[in-house]
């Protein structure tokens, strides 16, 4: 066992203090330090424990609002959900019993349905924009990427030519007021109002992030995407019985006179007739403003997505690239680009000149179908060519991969692929029978090569495309801002000037700067890939064109029908081409968007 001696602290004058009991002044003196220490520590260690404490109680507040803020977006994420797969579900029962059984349900019914919706969602609307324009501070994070001019510039051409259909409607059905529904009147008066309405809303807050009232707010957004999808169904399957007339025989095929009105897409029937001769006229018109009241339908779905995406997000409008639009830095792409547009409108016109024709000239409608298929056989090639060489410059293109969240990029990738599964199909379907029957005579080979080229097209469009909206913007070079030294410039002139002169008596050079705006001119890559957005933009824009405003090549061609039964291949192409339609479009917006950060 060890033995602790212990000694007396006073060095210079020896006791026995420890023996005694009485502490001699050094022993004392250290002994209250001692004491003084240990209290300090003991202190120190109460008020660390203490801050630690308090400093958790705001750890514990913070997490215990996290977890109710994710409890009510789930809660509200799900609600809203539900009510626009409720909206869905009906609107999609009605417009097919309007369709196919307008003997108990008819158009008529189905537009009280729709001006139920729409009164509801322009309620909603209004009450948003009146309350975000009240409440100070009410929307604190924007959404740079949403809503961006080009899509909200889009949204209002489309809905300025959807106002123009409605009016013709209005004309159209004033005059058959004395013997058919009120409702058709009032359904075209009641949607144009939604329209002003949906645009100005759409535009001014297309990129809130709305942190207030966020399961309200889900809620009618999720309200206006399923009214705008069951206005988008309607318009569909009305364009779908307009260009699709059942055959009157067995043995007839070919199916003529697509322009023909179907009397069930709420024309009127055999026993009203028009009170004034412009009924005609102005169906006329508005049947073909039909495909861009389709499309601004669907524009305004998808802007209303993104902003439901965005509620509750803290994002910052100022988080993304600023670029710029400068069409004179491409040439080649957009002038073979508008080549192509005007010779596909030329084919277009001519074919369907000659095929609603009222005579049985079989021959004149194969030549009219041959001129078709070549028109876009070759734009389809082209556009493969042009998409390859722009995958191969992404290929070599050193540009980072976007990592940020951005909802706006999530959907366009989406509707890109989901869209193009209209074509797809189409085209896989035509294929199989073409391939079937044998591909004998040029109309069945120019078809088969058609439906081929098309197929590849499609895969690397979209590979190009998703690949472009991945890829950071390239950036721009700041201008170069110049210090001038006066000094420095004429050191040689000073030295002279200085010898001999007072220095104190010279006034002092002042500092001066230059500011050079200087641009760089295009790197090979950049100007490749620009002119082979503007070329393929332009490509997107005639072939959505062509089919939506009335090209049905699928009808007047029979190999499909003989190899598929009418009813089949109807349903087949009124499907997929609706979608085939929508992806041209959405191309078209996904285009200029690369064009724009490349």
């Amino acid at each position: 066992m060890r033995t602790i001696e212990i000694m007396c602290l006073n060095t210079g004058y020896p006791c026995n203090c420890l023996t005694t009991g009485n502490p001699c002044e050094p022993c004392r003196m250290t002994a209250k330090d001692r004491e003084t220490e240990e209290d300090h520590l003991s202190n120190n260690i109460n008020s660390t424990g203490q801050v630690g404490a308090t400093q958790s109680e705001p750890n514990l507040t913070l997490a215990s609002s996290a977890v109710v803020r994710e409890r009510g977006r789930s809660w509200g994420g799900l609600l809203s959900g539900i009510i626009s797969l409720n909206i869905l579900i009906l609107g999609c029962a009605l417009v097919s019993a309007s369709a196919f059984n307008n003997s108990i349900i008819g158009s008529a019914e189905l537009q009280i349905f729709l001006i139920i919706l729409i009164l509801l969602t322009t309620i909603w609307m209004l009450y948003y924009a009146i309350y975000m324009s009240v409440k100070d501070q009410a929307v604190t994070y924007k959404d740079g990427h949403a809503g961006p001019i080009w899509l909200r510039g889009g949204l209002v051409l489309f809905g300025l030519l959807s106002l123009i259909m409605d009016i013709f409607k209005i004309a159209s059905y004033v005059g058959y007021l004395h013997c058919d529904s009120a409702v058709k009147v009032a359904f075209p008066v009641i949607q144009a109002v939604f329209i002003l309405v949906q645009t100005y809303f759409l535009w001014i807050h297309a990129k809130d992030c709305a942190q207030l009232q966020r399961n309200i707010t889900r809620c009618g957004l999720m309200l206006t995407l399923g009214t705008n999808l069951v206005i988008w169904m309607t318009l569909v399957t009305e364009e779908s019985l307009h260009q699709t007339t059942i055959p009157e025989y067995p043995n007839k095929t070919k199916i003529y006179g697509r322009a023909a009105f179907n009397l069930r897409a709420s024309y009127g029937d055999d026993k009203c007739k028009c009170s004034h001769s412009s009924c005609s006229m102005f169906k006329d018109a508005y049947y073909y403003l039909y495909p861009f009241n389709i499309e601004y339908s669907l524009f305004a779905s998808a802007m209303a997505y993104v902003m439901w995406k965005n509620v509750g997000r803290k994002a910052d409008e100022h988080h993304h690239h600023s670029v710029k639009f400068r069409v004179k830095d491409v040439f080649l792409g957009p002038i073979a680009g508008i080549l192509l547009v005007i010779a596909g409108l030329a084919t277009f016109i001519v074919y369907e000149v000659e095929v609603l024709k009222d005579d049985d000239d079989d021959d004149r409608l194969d030549r009219a179908l041959m001129m078709h298929f070549v028109m876009n056989v070759v734009i389809v090639t082209l556009m493969s060519v042009s998409t390859m060489v722009g995958c191969v410059i992404h290929r070599l293109d050193q540009r980072e991969y976007v990592s940020e969240k951005n909802p706006t990029r999530n959907l366009d990738v989406g509707l890109l692929i989901g869209a193009s599964m209209g074509q797809f199909i189409i085209s896989y379907f035509s294929i199989v029978a073409t391939a079937a029957a044998g591909g004998k005579g040029y109309l069945n080979g120019l078809n088969l090569a058609w439906g081929v080229l098309t197929v590849i097209q499609l895969g690397l469009q979209n590979f190009f495309i998703i690949e472009g909206l991945h890829r950071e913007p390239f950036h721009e070079e700041h201008p170069i801002t110049v210090f001038t030294n006066p000094y420095v410039l004429e050191a040689s002139r000073e030295l002279s000037s200085l010898e001999g002169s007072d220095m104190d008596t010279k006034p002092s050079p002042v500092l001066t700067t230059h500011t050079l705006s200087h641009r760089p001119k295009l790197t090979w890559k950049r100007r490749v890939l620009k002119e082979v957005c503007a070329f393929l933009l332009l490509a997107n824009i005639i072939l959505w064109i062509m089919p939506a405003f009335g090209a049905r090549p699928q009808f007047d061609h029979d190999v499909e029908i003989k190899f598929y039964k009418f009813s089949v291949w109807a349903a087949v192409v009124n499907i997929g081409l609706p979608f085939g339609i929508f992806y041209r479009m959405h191309s078209v917006a996904s285009l200029f968007e690369v064009f724009v950060t490349s």
